[in-house]
């Protein structure tokens, strides 16, 4: 039995109104560039279709496949699976096979596909946005399903409310569909459609989930790393392309400032109190960030920030720090803990990088005692001490842009 087709359906994109074909074009977009990325050659076409989109897949093997479904059209399905699960605007979709809209032929290629599955408990469902079709959903539930329990010998219930195993059934348009198994996606909004922000990437557990959630509300992203080089090493660099990588998977660009902070921070050293020698990075950080974002057509910046986890992210520290910028400063973390962190740290995939050591160029000429309730006037009055523009630009000067690949 030939799955040919994937039928893919969104959730928010439904409400979007007038601007829904601006969704859900930019959500075919993203679904060709994701299945092109992790499997070439696997489909013909990707096209709207009333209530989703319709995938066709390519009958011929595609390229470097190591993966197939039985019978499958596409060789690849892992792959497949994984490049749409991976895409940001899907809510669920499923391996269908494409039927024509008549009884008998639902009924035989449903019985097709549900005979090759175990299973004590089954049920049909029908979505019918074809109201010319001349069965309705329920009957053709009933006429569909009756076929099937009568195949089975009447050994198998009928069970509508947990099923062991479900047969879907799609009428749209000219054609039928038919899969026995749904794969929950990402939700949320096609990458692109939210604008684009400049991610503040420390290589620590929670920027790259602050990235990532602004993914899935189909914001653009780009990367800004602060390092300590040649104080220390190469290895938060290193450290952060890797977990763009992992994030590249979810529709995120390759694009990353690596910007050199050390002289910057022996500025603020020797000309500073040292209490406040921690907001006084972040908020140079918060500065320069924003020239690179401005110069991305960024329209805010984005930070790991959970409040009161550290020194520096305090209410009073964060107010400080926020006055330094012109642009939004989202902190999609504010109010998760470190375990709720974690928990989407594996589920990403970025776990296992970020818990890898580096150092930390915020860590570096750490304070003893760092102000955790810092007044706004004597972080202003500190600054006084430094050339702000001049530090700035020289370390512009010394950014370099990487593309990660």
């Amino acid at each position: 039995m030939i799955q040919n087709h994937i039928l893919i359906h969104y959730g928010e994109i439904a409400l979007k109104g007038k601007n829904r074909n601006y969704f859900e074009s930019r959500l075919i977009q993203n679904i060709k560039s994701q299945l092109e990325t992790f499997t070439p050659d696997s489909f013909n076409s990707v096209s709207k279709i009333s209530g989703g989109i319709l995938v066709e897949l390519n009958k011929k093997p595609a390229r470097n496949a190591t993966h197939s479904v039985a019978g499958g059209g596409a060789k690849n399905s892992a792959q497949i699976k994984d490049a749409l699960m991976h895409t940001f605007g899907i809510t669920n979709f499923s391996f269908a096979v494409s039927v024509k809209q008549d009884i008998k032929a639902l009924q035989k290629v449903c019985w097709d596909l549900i005979s090759q599955e175990k299973f004590k408990t089954f049920c049909v469902r029908t979505q019918r946005s074809n109201k010319q079709f001349k069965f309705t959903s329920q009957q053709v539930n009933e006429e569909v399903g009756g076929y099937i329990y009568k195949k089975l010998n009447r050994k198998k219930s009928v069970s509508l409310k947990n099923p062991d195993c479900e047969c879907f059934i799609y009428i749209i348009n000219k054609s039928a569909f038919v899969s026995t198994q749904k794969f929950q996606g990402l939700g949320g909004l096609p990458v692109g459609t939210g604008g684009k922000a400049m991610v503040m990437m420390s290589g620590g557990f929670d920027s790259p989930i602050a990235a990532w959630q602004l993914l899935k509300r189909g914001v653009s992203v780009r990367f800004a790393h602060f390092h300590s080089m040649p104080y220390t090493s190469k290895a938060s660099i290193e450290k952060v392309s890797e977990l763009i990588r992992v994030l590249q998977k979810f529709g995120a660009t390759g694009t990353l400032y690596s910007i050199p902070f050390a002289d910057l921070q022996k500025e603020i050293m020797m000309k500073t109190p040292a209490p406040l020698r921690v907001i006084l990075y972040r908020r140079f950080m918060i500065r320069i960030a924003e020239s690179l974002a401005k110069k991305e057509k960024c329209l805010a910046l984005v930070t790991g920030d959970s409040l009161g986890q550290v020194a520096s992210q305090t209410i009073e520290n964060i107010l400080a720090v926020n006055e330094a910028a012109t642009l939004p400063v989202f902190r999609p973390l504010i109010g998760l803990d470190k375990e709720e962190i974690m928990q989407i740290a594996r589920k990403i995939g970025t776990y296992d990088i970020s818990k890898l050591p580096h150092d930390d160029c915020c860590t570096r000429l750490m304070p003893k005692s760092p102000e955790t309730r810092a007044k706004l006037p004597a972080v202003l009055a500190a600054e006084k001490n430094l050339d702000i523009e001049k530090l700035i630009r020289e370390t512009l000067a010394k950014t370099e842009k990487l593309v990660i690949k």
